[in-house]
């Protein structure tokens, strides 16, 4: 029996249904109309907001057109007044980042109720539209008769699919990584610049000597420290970032050196050197999609760091990479950080700091841009006390 919920809807009098496809886990709408290309923009957002899902008949085209013209509508800022525009102003980081999330899933609620239908092999039956079903298929697994999915989501895996043939080019492997969908995709060259270019310590010296890469996701990292000639074992507990590092590490020649198994964090033994690059952002992600940049209360940090020394070999040391947004958004103090590391009996040998360079560090209209343009990214190196 299939693990997608049900949606369900009245068409042409007659009651229907078919699989419900969320990767972000959105229960399905409970209430559905019918909407084709007479339908305006203005009824389709009144609709959207009040929560009413609208199953789209027409042209495929339209329905892009018609998402595009709900996320202007969502986009727009609402006219206040003076004094209550003050009042709504955020009084902190933290604040601004909170409201900054629930400002941006309000947004996808809207823009999620516009569904495409697609039949038993994911074909979308509507005029113009795109042959998507092995995308489908790379992500939902094989068919299993009529299901809906919402247009947002269908075009955000074409992306990803698109991503994945193309690859993103990596300097330090002098490669590319072609990421799967849903597992966290490495955009962001500095943090591998730094594990591409930090010192070795002593004791991977011996020839028998490991590496291990926590979380591995795409395998970027793993395939960073095989470049340095390590033998390198990588662990993952997501099926999808499995296989997405076995096929990265494949195509890259690095099969031989680099193991890929499933593990809640560590393998079994001790490594001269175990990296992790957790998720950055303490807090509680919105969907299972949001797992590689949200840690609930730092939990993966927190583990990694109390189980990190009875994986080391002796004079062995442990990589940590973290950016300090959590710190400048009011999120998780230095101090906790510190004292995560004392706790777990760990010293900071050195650390490694390193500016980012993504597009949003320019962007003067994202509401975190003064933090975002602070933010520095740290490689820590940790020994046993």
């Amino acid at each position: 029996m299939s693990a997608h919920p049900v949606l369900h809807w009245t068409e042409g009098g007659e009651a229907r249904s078919a699989r419900w496809l969320s990767e972000s886990g959105a229960p399905p709408a409970r209430r559905v109309v019918i909407a084709d290309d007479r339908i305006t923009a203005d009824e389709a957002y009144g609709l959207a907001c009040q929560g009413t899902a609208l199953l789209w008949r027409g042209d495929f085209h339209n329905a892009r057109q018609m998402l595009q013209a709900l996320a202007s509508r969502a986009d727009r800022q609402p006219r206040k007044t003076k004094k209550s525009a003050a009042s709504s102003l955020p009084t902190s980081p933290a604040e601004a980042f909170h409201l900054y999330r629930q400002t941006r899933s309000q947004r996808a609620r809207t823009l999620g109720a516009l569904l495409v239908p697609l039949d038993g092999d994911y074909g979308i039956a509507l005029r113009r539209a795109p042959d998507i079903r092995q995308t489908c298929a790379e992500v939902y697994g094989p068919g299993e008769g009529p299901s809906v999915v919402s247009l947002r989501a269908l075009l955000g895996l074409i992306g990803a699919h698109e991503w994945r043939i193309k690859g993103i080019e990596i300097a330090a492997i002098g490669g590319r990584i072609h990421p799967h969908y849903g597992v966290f995709a490495p955009i962001r060259s500095e943090y591998v610049d730094l594990v591409a270019t930090a010192p070795l310590p002593p004791a991977l010296r011996s020839s028998s000597s490991l590496a291990f890469d926590i979380g591995t996701g795409t395998g970027v990292l793993a395939a960073v420290l095989a470049r340095r000639a390590l033998r390198v074992v990588a662990t993952d507990r997501d099926p999808r970032a499995l296989a997405c590092a076995r096929e990265n590490l494949e195509r890259l020649g690095l099969a031989e050196q680099v193991q890929v198994v499933q593990a809640d964090l560590f393998p079994e033994g001790r490594a001269g050197l175990v990296v992790c690059n957790p998720p950055w952002i303490p807090a509680r992600p919105s969907s299972p999609l949001e797992r590689g940049i949200y840690d609930p209360e730092s939990r993966m940090l927190h583990g990694f760091l109390a189980a990190l020394p009875a994986h080391l070999e002796p004079g062995g040391v442990g990589w940590v990479i973290l950016s300090d947004l959590a710190e400048r958004l009011g999120l998780r103090p230095r101090s906790e950080l510190l004292a995560a590391f004392e706790a777990a009996g760990l010293k900071v040998v050195d650390r490694s700091d390193v500016r980012p360079k993504h597009p949003r560090v320019a962007d003067e209209t994202d509401p975190l841009h003064a933090v975002r343009a602070a933010e520095v990214t740290s490689l820590w190196r940790l020994a046993g006390r």
